[in-house]
């Protein structure tokens, strides 16, 4: 029973809470048993159980790990995209062909930059908390909006037709 809660206590720590919560109150579970069998003297059950709620843990430790990994993956690449799209945007409204687009669309587009950029500061101190489900909520929409901008200012980065003499 002392190695199922140490296990539990593991699992519990390699984030099973969040990425493995069935396994863990599956081993949870398994101990209370295993402790319910003991007051009633059936010690094999117990063992059983015991044995039943380590091995539970262990794997819930294991499904953590791997779904930490993920997310921690996942958040980076959410990073990354919108840093990517990010600079792309900033770049395309310093071009001077941007500046012939109506105002109303680049006011947009400087404005929608402003608020990626503080989220983005959100999301990299999230990043470094480990908070992977916060990076996704605050990068959730920005890179979609980002290609929008690019997709409005894309004609005024389109070579103009040379005029034909007469």
């Amino acid at each position: 029973m002392n190695q199922a809660q140490g296990a539990i206590a593991a699992a519990e720590a390699a984030g099973a809470a969040q990425y493995a919560s069935a396994e863990l109150a599956a081993a949870t579970d398994a101990l209370k048993k295993s402790e319910e069998a003991v007051t009633q003297r059936d010690y094999r059950l117990a063992l059983s159980l015991a044995i039943d709620s380590r091995e539970r843990a262990q794997n819930a430790a294991k499904v953590a790990v791997d779904g930490r990994s993920k997310a921690r993956g996942d958040a980076e690449r959410a990073i990354a995209e919108v840093t990517t799209l990010l600079t792309q945007a900033r770049d395309r409204l310093q071009d001077p062909n941007v500046s012939k687009l109506p105002r109303r669309t680049t006011d947009s587009a400087h404005g929608v930059i402003e608020t990626a950029d503080k989220r983005m500061q959100e999301a990299r101190a999230a990043l470094k908390a480990d908070d992977y489900a916060q990076v996704m909520k605050l990068t959730d929409g920005l890179a979609a909006q980002l290609r929008a901008i690019l997709a409005e200012t894309r004609p005024a980065l389109a070579p103009t037709p040379p005029k034909k003499r007469r």
